[in-house]
C-alpha cells in the first residue's frame, strides 16, 4: 500500500518534527506541573514511576498518533476518516479526530490564562513587581494579578495573538521557524538556571530528593498520578501530535523520532527540577507546595539570592517560551481543518479561530475576578474545561486510538507506516492493545472517583480480564465478517 494523500505541507528541516512535537510536549506541564507533582508525591519515587510511564504508555500511543497522521496526511478529522476508509472500516470512528480537535481547543482556551499569568510575571520580574518578603506576600501579588480583568486579559490576549500570528504563517514559515529558535533558547535557560543552582549550596539535596528511590513514599495515588501525567505531558489525544505527523516526511522513522521527543521532552522535566529543587531547598521552603511553586514560593526564593533578580527573568521568560509552544501545537489541528477541508487560508483560519478562542479564554479568564461567582455545580468555567478536558476527552481519546491502531484497523496499515522489525512492531501491538488500554482505563476511573482509594491491583486485573475478553470478541466478529 501507499500513503493515502499527497501531503501539502512537510517539515523541511531534518529536526523540524523534532522540535515542534518536542515543544508541544515541552510547556507549562514540564517547567509548572512537573515540579510540584513531583514534590507533592515523595521525589524519586514518584519520578521512577513516571519514566516507567513515558517508556510504556507514551512512546506507544504518540507512535500510534504519529502514523496516523502520516498515514492520512490530514487534521485529526480528515486523517482518521482516510485510514478508516482505507481498512473498510466505519467513518463514525473519525469522532476521534473532532474529539481530539475539541479537546485541543478547550485545553488552550484556558491554558492561554496560564500562559497570561507566566508573560505577566515575566514583565513583574523586569519592573519590579514581585517584592515581597513572606510567601504570603507573593500569594497577595498573585491575587491581585487575578483580580483584575483588565491587567489579566490582556497579558492572555497577548498570548493569543502571538499564538495565531505564528500558527497563521504556516507550517514552515511560522511553526517551523518559531520553534528553531525558541527550543533551543528555553534548553539554554535551563542550562543557565542549572548551572547557577550547582552554586546555590543545595544542589545535592536537590538531585537526592529528584532521583534517590524511596519505595515506601511509592503510593497508589502517586503511581495513578505518574500515569496521567506521563501520558498527558506528551501532548497526546489533543490533536497536536496526530496533526504535527501528517507533516512527516515518509522517509522518517516513526520510532526513532518518537525516541527522541519523549527522551526531549523527558530531560527537559528533568532538568526543570535540578533547577527549582537546589533554590527552593537552600532557601528552607516546602517542595511540596503544589501549584504556588512556581508563582509564590520560587520568586520569593529568588529575591534572596545573589544575582536572584537576573535568574528570575530568565525563568519567567523560559516559562513563556514553554507555554507559546505548547499553544501553537494545540490551536493547530482545528486551523489544519479549516485550512484543507474548508478552504480557508492559513491567515484567516489561525484569526478566526483566535476570535473564537478570545472569547471563551475570556470567559475563563473571568473566573478569577469578576465571575467568581458565576459557578456551575460548584466550579469555575475554568474549572469545568480543565476538568471535562483531563478527566474525560483526554483519557477517552486516548483510549479511542489505542483500541483504533489495536482492533479495528487493518494490521498491514500501521506495520507498513510504523517500519519496524517484525520483534519490535509485535511489542507496539500487544502494548497498544492491553497496556496502554489497561494504563489509560486505570487513570480513568481514578479521574471518577472509582479508585478514591488509590491503586489497587484487583482493578488492574479486572481492567485485564475485559480486555483480554474484548479482544477475543473483536477477533470473532473479525473471523466471522
Amino acid at each position: 500500500m501507499t500513503a493515502i494523500a499527497r501531503p501539502k505541507n512537510l517539515w523541511l528541516g531534518r529536526w523540524g518534527f523534532v522540535l515542534a512535537a518536542t515543544g508541544s510536549s515541552v510547556g507549562l506541564g514540564n517547567i509548572w506541573k512537573f515540579p510540584y507533582m513531583t514534590g507533592e508525591y515523595g521525589g524519586g519515587a514518584f519520578v521512577m514511576v513516571y519514566l516507567v510511564c513515558i517508556a510504556a504508555i507514551g512512546v506507544p500511543v504518540m507512535m500510534t498518533e504519529i502514523a496516523l497522521g502520516r498515514r492520512g496526511r490530514g487534521s485529526p478529522v480528515d486523517a482518521i476518516r482516510r485510514v478508516v476508509r482505507e481498512s473498510g472500516r466505519s467513518g463514525l470512528w473519525s469522532g476521534l479526530g473532532w474529539m481530539a480537535m475539541l479537546c485541543g481547543f478547550m485545553i488552550l482556551s484556558f491554558y492561554v490564562v496560564v500562559a497570561g499569568w507566566a508573560v505577566s510575571y515575566l514583565w513583574k520580574s523586569l519592573s519590579g513587581g514581585l517584592a515581597a518578603d513572606s510567601v504570603e506576600g507573593m500569594a497577595a501579588i498573585f491575587g491581585a494579578n487575578n483580580a483584575n480583568p483588565w491587567n489579566l486579559g490582556f497579558w492572555s490576549t497577548l498570548v493569543t495573538v502571538a499564538t495565531m500570528a505564528i500558527v497563521g504563517l504556516g507550517v514552515q514559515a511560522g511553526i517551523e521557524r518559531s520553534v528553531r529558535w525558541m527550543m533551543p533558547g528555553l534548553v539554554v535557560m535551563l542550562v543557565v538556571m542549572i548551572v547557577y543552582a550547582v552554586f546555590s549550596g543545595s544542589f545535592g539535596a536537590g538531585v537526592q530528593f529528584l532521583f534517590a528511590f524511596d519505595p515506601g513514599k511509592l503510593t497508589g495515588q502517586a503511581i495513578l498520578a505518574a500515569m496521567g501525567h506521563a501520558f498527558f505531558t506528551l501532548s497526546l489525544a489533543s490533536g497536536a501530535i496526530l496533526t504535527y505527523g501528517a507533516y512527516l516526511p515518509a522517509d522518517r522513522s516513526i520510532g526513532r523520532t518518537t525516541l527522541v521527543v519523549a527522551l526531549c521532552d523527558t530531560l527537559v522535566a528533568l532538568m526543570a527540577g535540578l533547577a527549582i529543587f537546589p533554590v527552593i531547598f537552600a532557601n528552607g521552603m516546602d517542595p511540596a507546595s503544589g501549584p504556588g511553586l512556581i508563582f509564590m514560593s520560587l520568586p520569593l526564593a529568588f529575591q534572596q539570592m545573589p544575582l536572584g533578580g537576573v535568574i528570575e527573568t530568565i525563568f519567567f521568560l523560559m516559562l513563556t517560551v514553554a507555554a507559546l509552544t505548547s499553544a501553537i501545537s494545540m490551536i493547530e489541528a482545528t486551523v489544519a481543518w479549516l485550512n484543507e477541508s474548508h478552504g480557508l487560508s492559513r491567515a484567516r483560519a489561525a484569526w478566526g479561530v483566535g476570535v473564537l478562542l478570545w472569547i471563551v479564554s475570556t470567559l475563563a479568564m473571568l473566573s478569577f475576578n469578576v465571575g467568581a461567582d458565576w459557578k456551575l455545580a460548584g466550579r469555575h468555567f475554568f474549572d469545568w474545561l480543565d476538568f471535562l478536558t483531563s478527566r474525560f476527552l483526554m483519557p477517552l481519546g486516548g483510549l479511542g486510538t489505542a483500541l483504533l491502531a489495536g482492533f479495528v484497523l487493518r494490521r498491514e496499515s500501521l506495520e507498513e507506516e510504523l517500519g519496524l522489525p517484525s520483534a519490535l512492531y509485535a511489542l507496539w501491538r500487544f502494548t497498544v492493545r492491553y497496556v496502554c488500554p489497561v494504563a489509560i482505563v486505570m487513570v480513568f476511573l481514578d479521574a471518577l472517583g472509582v479508585l478514591n482509594a488509590g491503586f489497587d491491583w484487583r482493578w488492574l486485573a479486572l481492567v485485564l480480564v475485559l480486555a483480554v475478553s474484548v479482544e477475543a470478541l473483536l477477533a470473532r466478529l473479525a473471523r466471522r465478517a
